[in-house]
């Protein structure tokens, strides 16, 4: 708890210097040539671990690797169910405690997300804990809700028990398909991979319009919930 209270934005910066210190360490040292291969390799060798640490970082890219993994035999469903939701599990709580115990920090570093805590505030009075599993697919506020949260007097065991069930129903939604449709999604990429030139315009205009619409439904959400209180 006190390493969180005065050093929670360092522990953060360390875990991702060392996550990448770790990428980049066994892919230059990996056996394989090319960057491609090196990369497939890093994942068949080590999946569990960047399944973790991308969870932590609340990464549905994550998952569809794990998904994949699973497609291919180099992972197995229930174990990357498990270990993807302990990460985000942990990630949440990181994230919680914080809140919790550093909010002077929260206060002077996060002036200009200070809207985005006003609606964290109103949706969990508005829904209570049902927003601690709505939070994961809510791009924007995936962190803020739980910082939100350990600013108040919310019960840290009750928010640690809701975080690790949806944490896993989280990880479940997403693994399963991937791997069950597991060789129609590689049958794209590999499309991609020969149509670059169209698969790229594409993908962004995809992301750029799921971004957008998470936008405004957020926009919609909050001038609703002030309209409301």
């Amino acid at each position: 708890m006190h390493l969180i209270r005065k050093h929670s934005g360092k522990l953060i910066a360390f875990f991702v210097l060392l996550f990448l210190g770790f990428l980049g360490y066994n892919l230059y040292y990996a056996p394989e040539e090319g960057i491609e291969a090196k990369f497939i390799y890093l994942l068949r060798e080590h999946g569990y671990v960047i399944l973790f640490a991308w969870s932590v970082l609340e990464g549905e890219l994550g998952l569809i690797m794990g998904g994949l993994l699973c497609h291919t035999g180099d992972m197995v469903v229930p174990i990357a169910i498990f270990v993807a939701g302990i990460g985000a599990f942990m990630g949440d709580m990181v994230a919680f405690l914080t809140g919790r115990y550093n909010k002077v920090f929260i206060q002077k570093k996060l002036v200009s997300q200070r809207r985005k805590f006003a609606l964290a505030h109103l949706l969990l009075k508005r829904y209570g804990w049902p927003i601690i599993f709505a939070q994961r697919y809510m791009y924007g506020m995936r962190t803020i809700i739980p910082l939100s949260i350990g600013l108040t007097r919310y019960s840290a065991k009750k928010f640690a028990f809701i975080n690790i069930i949806s944490a896993w129903i989280w990880a479940s939604v997403t693994i399963v398909p991937v791997w069950y449709f597991g060789e129609e999604i590689l049958n794209v990429v590999d499309w991609a991979r020969a149509h670059w030139y169209l698969a790229l315009p594409l993908s962004f205009i995809f992301i750029g319009s799921v971004f957008y619409y998470f936008h405004v439904a957020t926009q919609k959400l909050e001038k609703k919930l002030i309209k409301e209180s």
